[in-house]
């Protein structure tokens, strides 16, 4: 008679789910790193065009796990719905890497992108939750290091897809690098699931009801068939910006109603734990409203206002480009990590750590302090382009208060919502999140850069503006980044062309002097468009810390009425004021 095999350990469950989460980030962060350069320097958006086209495809990728996690819960479980997305991300990501300029397909593919995210992301937090439940202290330690997942998979992408990007296009042309990264992309996903079927069965005792079941073909052909429609709507929300402000609106409204309408209906001892879930992720909404300007305004400013190189005590040590400086936010989040799991850990078991509402507030004020380190960046730059290490340091701050908020901003829904509607909150949680980014593509396109350089020195007193008009008045025309393309020679006389102008190269040396003193004005025309915009974020994140204090002690109140009901439940009292 053979044996019944014993379920696998939680720290082997978790190490399962957390490989193809690293996995699924590497693929979403590698497209995000590059995305927004995509649609201004290869499609030609312009820059408002471009940061709230992916400001929507944000929040579509954010507001798809609210059905996600209801598909995980109730029709195909929660192991098969996480897997089923991850095929789908692949699929999204190998349509991306096909050579083209169509706007529309890039539409459809982000679309799909948008359900296999639907599909996945709800689920696999979910599954973190299942792995730990009843266990707060484990809960917000499990998902520090399960947010660490996130970090190693986008930190690797983030400066394997430029790099790859910009070799391709220098030594094959035809700006082939975008589709090549796009390419990394999938071929990150094919790693994730081969390695989750490795490992699956460590999760054979975890998941939903519906995971205990034979598979059933008619509900997973409903879901294929509605993903294939929500693929198509998708990409007519991202084609027309009235239509993707009035979806993420209602989106947000029916957020809130739903949030309402369980509090109001629940037991009146679970009305506490959902009316703190509510206060932090409205909270949370704001947050991501300054984590957005990652693949927005800051990620344009690198472009533009920041000096590759860096340097340290007059020695040069490495160039990167400029969509790898996203790679600072998941590098921080990996160094901090650890050392915040320990403190949660051995504060927990001493009652002395901080609640997630305090977090949330010190979380703020980091916001704050990076934003007024970029804001900053004039005071260190020279030649009007930033030191690079002004990048490491915004980047710092920034990404401990994302660890504070981000990072605890699922084991708060795991802490304080009812079990029986985990998956759905977690995706609520999400819609919220997506409304938000979408709100921080709003908030980016105030420091959008005008479409030509002539609207960009309308109304510069600058000499040289009227020099460069006589001698080349065909450079007005053009846009700021190819521009620069062209000085550099980087474009391999394809924007010459364009722009019917000559090689630079084979411009007299009086020409080609004057046209880069002329790009060093533009940088110093540039600058303050960036850093006014993060001026003001960095006082928005001051007003968010001063909110989120004060709001500590009725969040004190709603945390102890939840922690009596546990304390009830647990030992089988009832919790006063309880309807039983």
């Amino acid at each position: 008679m053979n044996k019944p095999i014993a379920p696998a350990s939680q720290t082997r469950s978790f190490v399962t789910v957390f490989l193809i989460e690293m996995w699924e980030r590497f693929g979403y962060y590698g497209m995000q790193a590059l995305i927004v350069y995509f649609m201004v320097q290869r499609l030609g958006f312009a820059d408002n065009r471009a940061q709230l086209t992916w400001g929507a495809a944000a929040a579509l990728i954010y507001v798809s796990p609210a059905i996600g996690g209801w598909i995980g819960d109730k029709v195909l479980g929660t192991r098969r719905t996480m897997l089923l997305g991850a095929v789908i991300l692949a699929v999204g990501y190998a349509f991306m890497s096909v050579p083209g300029q169509s706007v529309w397909f890039l539409f459809c593919s982000l679309g799909i992108v948008v359900v296999g995210n639907g599909l996945f992301k709800a689920n696999a937090g979910n599954l973190v939750r299942k792995i730990y439940e009843g266990d707060d202290s484990k809960i917000d330690a499990a998902f520090t290091i399960y947010y660490m997942a996130v970090n190693i998979g986008s930190t690797i992408s983030m400066l394997l897809t430029p790099a790859i990007k910009d070799y391709v296009n220098a030594h094959y042309g035809n700006e082939l690098g975008w589709h090549a990264a796009f390419a990394v992309c999938c071929f990150g996903l094919i790693l994730g699931l081969f390695n989750f079927a490795i490992m699956r069965q460590t999760l054979a005792h975890i998941g939903s009801d519906p995971d205990e079941k034979p598979v059933n073909v008619a509900k997973l052909a409903a879901v294929l068939g509605l993903g294939v429609v929500a693929v198509f709507i998708s990409a007519f929300i991202l084609q027309y910006e009235t239509v993707a402000r009035i979806f993420v609106y209602c989106a947000g409204a029916v957020v809130l109603g739903i949030f309402i309408y369980l509090i109001s209906n629940s037991d009146k001892s679970e009305r506490a734990g959902l009316a703190a879930a509510l206060v932090l992720t409205i909270q949370t909404v704001f947050f991501f409203i300054f984590y957005q300007q990652m693949s927005t305004s800051l990620n344009l400013f690198a472009l533009r206002n920041v000096n590759p190189s860096f340097d340290l005590f007059g020695l040069h040590l490495w160039n990167w480009a400029p969509a790898q400086f996203q790679s600072f936010n998941p590098i921080w989040i990996m160094i901090l990590s650890f050392p915040l799991a320990m403190i949660y850990t051995r504060a927990g078991a001493k009652g002395k750590d901080l609640s997630v509402a305090a977090k949330f507030a010190l979380g703020f004020a980091m916001v704050a302090l990076g934003f007024f380190i970029y804001s900053a960046a004039n005071q260190f730059a020279v030649d009007h382009r930033t030191s690079s290490w002004i990048m490491v340091w915004g980047y710092g701050a920034s990404s401990l208060g994302e660890l504070l908020v981000s990072g605890l901003g699922l084991a708060m829904i795991a802490r304080y919502v009812p079990a029986r509607m985990g998956g759905f909150m977690m995706g609520a949680y999400f819609v919220a999140s997506g409304i938000s980014q979408y709100l921080g593509g709003v908030v980016a396109t105030l420091a959008s850069v005008p479409d030509t350089i002539k609207t960009i020195v309308a109304n510069s007193q600058n000499p040289l503006v009227a020099q460069v008009q006589a001698k080349l008045p065909a450079v007005m025309s053009m846009n700021l980044d190819n521009f620069r393309k062209w000085v550099s020679g980087g474009d391999k006389g394809a924007i010459a062309q364009q722009a019917h102008l000559p090689a630079f190269s084979s411009l007299p040396a009086d020409t080609q002097h004057l046209l880069q003193q002329f790009n060093q004005q533009l940088y110093a025309t540039t600058m303050p468009i960036y850093t006014n915009l993060f001026f003001w974020l960095g006082v928005a994140g001051v007003v968010c810390t001063l909110i989120a204090l004060a709001v500590l002690p009725m969040m004190r109140k709603l945390d102890a009425q939840h922690h009596a009901h546990n304390v009830a439940t647990d030992t089988g009292l009832p919790t006063i004021g309880s309807e039983e």
